[in-house]
């Protein structure tokens, strides 16, 4: 399953790799200069359904968990002040991914989309610690049931040119629902609330709609 941002790009550079097959099968003399354009397709191929593929995740909601919203590697973990809609201290929980990772970005949680915006910028590289807010990016807030408020944002790259957000204000969405995508290499911050339990590391490696990024700790239910 392919994700349907990049249909279109996929059919087209089909069509363009077995061109350039065929073309090299019978107009190219030198049999290591025809193999060379033979694989270069191929594996240019190859590339592109693996960035744009969308593998099936079904999820059953649970409102006591934030899962990771894409896959990819931990690279931030800390308590900031953000100022575009909380206005006060969250955790924030930074998610790179690279270009060979799935780019599908996933609802964290089930709620109503109380806040969706979007930013221009500049593309500076993803893990930069200003491209949180100097990037091209979105930022969409969910109100949860158990959470109350939080927020994700999806944030371009060196690399990334287009940002794809689903999130309506007003919206109610499901946990692990497709919400968006991001193209060629990208990060995606989570700002969480301070009291909810952070359940992985620096440097893990996560995949979304199955990792747990935080808990809700038991004693505030009561």
């Amino acid at each position: 399953m392919f994700h349907k941002e990049g249909q279109k790009i996929i059919i087209t550079t089909f069509f363009i790799v077995v061109a350039a097959i065929l073309a090299a099968e019978f107009y190219m003399q030198l049999e290591w200069a025809r193999y060379a354009i033979q694989m270069t397709a191929l594996i240019f191929l190859i590339l592109i359904l693996q960035f744009f593929r969308n593998p099936k995740r079904p999820v059953t909601p649970n409102f006591n968990e934030i899962l990771a919203p894409v896959d990819g590697k931990v690279v931030v973990i800390e308590e900031v002040e953000e100022t575009e809609y909380f206005k006060e201290r969250r955790r924030q929980v930074s998610i790179f991914m690279s270009p060979v990772n799935v780019h599908v970005t996933r609802y964290p949680a089930s709620g109503t989309v109380t806040y969706s915006k979007y930013h221009p910028g500049k593309y500076l590289v993803a893990w930069h610690p200003k491209s949180s807010t100097e990037n091209e990016r979105t930022t969409v807030v969910l109100h949860t049931p158990k959470f109350g408020e939080i927020g994700y944002r999806q944030i371009a790259g060196a690399l990334a040119r287009r940002i794809v957000n689903y999130a309506e204000e007003g919206e109610q969405v499901t946990q692990g629902q497709d919400a968006g995508f991001i193209k060629f290499g990208s990060r995606v911050d989570l700002l969480l609330p301070l009291n909810c339990n952070i359940t992985v590391k620096l440097n893990q490696k996560v995949v979304g709609a199955k990792t747990c990024i935080a808990s809700f700790r038991p004693e505030d239910d009561e």
